[in-house]
């Protein structure tokens, strides 16, 4: 019988995969080395098991003891899984930009988790660096593990992830890309690639708001490269110890709609439901595009699951916010009219009255209001159809002929999604602004809209 004894043992021997369409641009190969395969849904289960299982060595972690660290999540959830097997208990600081499924994920597999503001410095007391060394300083039998300047983080990377990527490729990788934080990925794997062919180039994915780039060309700690940023798991604002900076070729910096918009590409044509990091490796490998040449092999390392992001960046809401979609949505359709008011018409007047706007205003929908509330809606179609079968309904009350009320959206709605409301029966929706006025959009204005 073939079986893994739990789930630890599972961690590892993630596969490579052709990306095809999204680096369609580049003129070389490129593999993704997909980490979401680990039961914890990213690489952080290799460092984090190999971080515990030193620890314990050295006699730092003993039997019933507590775990404690700050995490953006995904090293909270390998520290878990093995907290999980091994008996110990784990208490999490993570940041308050981090996605609320990282959150319910580690509580899910018993973590306390303590959310710390961003927008602090390392130092600060109310950091989730500081919360968690003060915790572990109080919490009897416990231990603080440290990912950022623990250097079993790195040793995981050397002896796992790099030799799987040599063996992979039958040693044929040219380059490594990695969207880098805490420097344990990039200089663990670098490092054995580059002891097996010193040729080969390690390219290191940084975020605006991070130092890490300035730092790399220049050794200067300069912190007013530092600003608050939205890509989660990537960039710093310090350095931590597991980097060595002589084993990066390469930092290149993306922005935070960069890394998003490419992640939500990778899930729809590649098929790989990536977290945000990948993304930004992605993007930032195309804007190095004039630094590849045919002959090169190129592995990018997709971190974690896209699980994660669910309610951020797999969220057209959140996407829109933040002007990360360039779609047109109501509110566009409506500031290109210049705000017109819009025609309505009462339940009391007569239809040739709403014949005559739509005449005079060249329109062929028309809210019916009563109160200022919406109660119904006349259509030129609508109309016609009534108007033949009794031409006497010209001298009617609009009551007696008015269809139901026009759909309402909110003004942000994407003008793609109004094909859910807009149809052969109903030609219009209504959209209420900040002030409390209505618009209409119509099938016309949708049409005009997209083909522009």
């Amino acid at each position: 019988m073939k079986f893994c004894n739990n789930i630890l043992e599972t961690i590892g021997n993630t596969p490579l995969v052709k990306l095809n369409r999204v680096t369609a641009a580049l003129p070389c190969t490129v593999l993704a080395k997909v980490e979401s395969f680990n039961p914890g849904n990213s690489i952080k289960d290799r460092m984090a098991v190999k971080m515990v299982e030193v620890a314990e060595q050295k006699g730092l972690l003993k039997p019933g003891g507590t775990i404690i660290e700050g995490t953006s999540g995904n090293t909270g959830m390998g520290l878990a899984l093995a907290a999980v097997i091994k008996g110990y208990k784990c208490i999490f600081t993570t940041t308050d930009k981090q996605s609320k499924e990282k959150m319910d994920i580690l509580k899910a597999v018993g973590a306390e988790v303590i959310v710390c503001p961003t927008n602090v410095e390392p130092d600060d007391p109310r950091s989730y660096y500081s919360v968690a060394r003060r915790l572990a300083t109080e919490i009897p039998n416990s231990f603080y593990v440290n990912q950022y300047d623990n250097l079993a983080n790195r040793d995981a990377h050397y002896e796992q992830t790099g030799p799987e990527i040599w063996e992979q490729t039958d040693g044929k990788i040219t380059h490594l890309v990695v969207a880098t934080g805490t420097g344990g990925t990039v200089t663990g794997t670098g490092q054995y690639l580059k002891e097996k062919n010193p040729a080969i180039q390690v390219w290191a994915i940084d975020s605006y708001g991070s130092l890490l780039k300035k730092y790399h060309e220049t050794g200067e700690l300069d912190m007013s490269e530092v600003y608050p940023y939205i890509t989660e798991g990537i960039g710093e604002d310090f350095v931590p110890q597991n980097y060595d900076m002589k084993l990066i070729d390469h930092f290149e910096k993306v922005t935070d709609k960069d890394g998003a918009v490419m992640a939500r590409r990778i899930a729809k044509e590649e098929g790989i439901f990536v977290g945000y990091s990948a993304g930004s490796a992605i993007a930032g490998l195309l804007q190095l595009k004039s630094k590849l040449k045919p002959t090169d092999l190129v592995v990018v390392v997709f971190h974690d699951h896209g699980s994660r992001y669910v309610g951020k960046v797999y969220n057209d809401q959140w996407m829109m916010e933040r002007g990360f979609l360039d779609v047109k949505t109501v509110k566009d359709v409506v500031n290109a009219r210049r705000n017109l008011p819009l025609v309505t018409i009462t339940e009391e007047e007569k239809v040739s009255d709403a014949i005559a706007k739509m005449k005079k205003f060249e329109i062929e929908h028309i809210p019916v209001l009563h109160n200022g509330d919406v109660i119904g809606a006349v259509s030129e179609g609508g109309l016609f159809n009534k108007l033949m079968d009794n031409a006497h309904l010209k001298d009617a009350q609009i009551r007696q002929v008015m269809q139901p009320a026009f759909p309402q959206v909110s003004m942000d709605t994407p003008i793609d999604k109004l094909s859910v409301y807009i149809n052969k029966e109903n030609g219009a929706v209504l959209a209420k602004d900040e002030s409390g006025s209505f618009h209409i959009v119509t099938k016309y204005d949708i049409i005009q809209a997209l083909g522009s």
